[in-house]
C-alpha cells in the first residue's frame, strides 16, 4: 500500500502542497480531484520522486522512498506505471520501441520477446496491429492507449494517470475510463488517477480525495461526494465560479466605424 504523511511542497516560497496525509490500499482505485494548480499533478509526481518534498513521507509497501538512494529507487519504482497527461511518447521511436522502452533498460530481453510483450500490451488497451507506426501517425485517444501500454509493460503494481482524459472527446475518454477499470481488475494493480473531469472521477472511482489549499480537504466514495454538503465541494463538483462573473460591456461601434480613422 501507499502511506503519505505530512508531505509539503512550495515553488518560490508558494506553498502547494501544506500537509497532505493519506493511505491508499492494495487494489483500491483512487481519484484526486481538485481546481487547477491546487497541487494534484506535484502530488502524483511526489509518488515516484519526479519531485521531492519539502517535508513528510511517502511510504510504497513500507518503505520511505523520500530517504532511498538511485539504486533502491529504481527497484521501487519497477512497480509503477505512470501514464502521463500528454503520453509522453518519444515521436523518432516506434510504438514498439515506445512500449518496451523500461523493457530494454532493465532486462536482457530478445527482440523476439519484446515484440511479443508489446503486442500483448496493445492488446490490453484493445489497440492491436500497431507496433510499427510512429507516434505522429496516431489518434490523441490512441496516443493515450499507447501511454497505457507502455505503463503496464513491466506488469507494474502501481499504476498512476495523470490526466487521462484530457484533450480527448467524450467518446474517447470514455474508452479510456473503461480501460483503467479493465486493467483494474484483469491485473489486480492499484489505480490512481488525478483529474478534474467529475463524470470519469465517478466512474472510475472507489474512493474520491478532494485536494483544496494544499491539504486533502474532502474524501468519500463517489455516492458520498455526489451528495456532500460542503460549499467547497459542492462548488467543485458543480462546476461554479467563486462568485458572480463580472461582465465586460463594450460599446458597440456603429457600422463601418474604421471609416476616416488612421491605422
Amino acid at each position: 500500500m501507499i502511506e503519505i504523511s505530512d508531505l509539503t511542497k512550495s515553488f518560490n516560497d508558494k506553498p502547494v502542497l501544506r500537509g497532505v496525509n493519506l493511505s491508499i490500499k492494495s487494489g483500491e482505485s483512487v481519484v484526486i480531484i481538485g481546481r487547477s494548480g491546487c497541487g494534484k499533478s506535484v502530488l502524483l509526481k511526489m509518488m515516484t520522486m519526479l519531485l521531492p518534498p519539502d517535508s513528510g513521507r511517502i511510504l510504497i509497501d513500507g518503505e520511505d522512498i523520500t530517504l532511498m538512494d538511485d539504486q533502491n529507487l529504481y527497484r521501487v519504482r519497477r512497480k509503477i506505471g505512470v501514464l502521463f497527461q500528454g503520453a509522453a511518447l518519444f515521436d523518432s521511436m516506434t510504438v514498439q520501441e515506445n512500449i518496451t522502452l523500461g523493457l530494454r533498460e532493465h532486462t536482457d530481453l530478445s527482440e523476439t520477446e519484446l515484440r511479443r510483450i508489446a503486442e500483448e500490451r496493445l492488446e490490453l488497451v484493445s489497440l492491436p496491429g500497431i507496433l510499427d507506426l510512429k507516434p505522429a501517425e496516431l489518434s490523441g485517444g490512441m496516443k493515450k492507449r499507447v501511454g497505457l501500454a507502455r505503463a503496464i509493460a513491466m506488469d507494474p503494481k502501481y499504476v498512476l494517470y495523470d490526466e487521462p482524459t484530457t484533450g480527448l472527446d467524450p467518446i474517447s475518454a470514455d474508452a479510456i475510463n473503461n480501460l483503467i477499470i479493465s486493467l483494474n481488475e484483469k491485473l489486480k494493480v492499484t489505480t490512481i488517477v488525478v483529474t478534474h473531469d467529475m463524470v470519469s472521477a465517478n466512474k472510475i472511482a472507489d474512493r474520491i480525495i478532494m485536494l483544496h489549499r494544499g491539504v486533502n480537504f474532502f474524501e468519500g466514495t463517489p455516492e458520498q461526494v455526489k451528495n456532500a454538503e460542503d460549499e467547497v465541494v459542492r462548488q467543485f463538483i458543480e462546476g461554479k465560479a467563486d462568485g458572480p462573473i463580472k461582465q465586460v460591456i463594450v460599446k458597440e461601434q456603429p457600422r463601418e466605424w474604421w471609416r476616416g480613422k488612421r491605422f
